[in-house]
């Protein structure tokens, strides 16, 4: 029997509820699809989880797969998707971990004066603009990145920046005032 030919019947058979067609499938299969993962830059220590998933997602969909139709560029499109998937996932991890700038240290007065002179971070935002204080929310509060803040405002990846620079510069402004008087 053709290899295409085996894989159609083992699918087919899939569709129709026999558990030793997946078994032989995800045997035959799981190797390529491994390769596959392993060639596209992913980790070994992603490669193993993306299979995992590839073969859950095949599970839901196996509903999709067309009797009669090669099997393989089925597989390697959910494949494909579900490493798609993992870089963007990663993508977003690794944007919300840079840090556009930090919000300026505040001062170490005694702890006493602090306590008295020093306000907390609501009220230090409660005198900037509305659109600065929700940009600031969102980058270090929620920690969403400079794009997904830019989405969620309508507004360009510029306009965050500038908006976020504008109510740092203003933050500085009032906790040096804080300092100089706590001194």
């Amino acid at each position: 029997m053709h290899p295409d030919i085996e894989l159609e019947a083992l699918m087919s058979r899939y569709q129709q509820g026999d558990s030793a067609a997946v078994g032989l499938l995800i045997h035959r299969l799981s190797p390529q699809l491994l390769r596959f993962f392993l060639a596209q830059s992913v980790s070994s220590r992603y490669a193993d989880d993306l299979l995992q998933e590839t073969w859950m997602r095949i599970h839901q969909a196996r509903h999709t797969y067309r009797p009669g139709q090669p099997v393989l560029p089925w597989l390697y499109a959910i494949a494909r998707h579900i490493r798609v998937d993992h870089f963007r996932k990663q993508h977003r991890s690794d944007v919300r971990e840079l840090q556009v700038e930090e919000l300026p240290e505040l001062p170490t007065p005694p702890a006493a004066a602090a306590a008295a002179t020093v306000p907390d971070i609501e009220t230090l935002l409660a005198d900037l603009p509305a659109s600065q204080r929700e940009v600031i929310c969102m980058l270090k509060i929620s920690g969403m990145s400079l794009e997904e803040v830019a989405r969620a405002t309508s507004s360009s990846v510029g306009s965050v920046k500038q908006k976020a620079h504008r109510a740092y510069d203003k933050l500085r402004e009032r906790l040096s005032g804080y300092a100089e008087r706590t001194q």
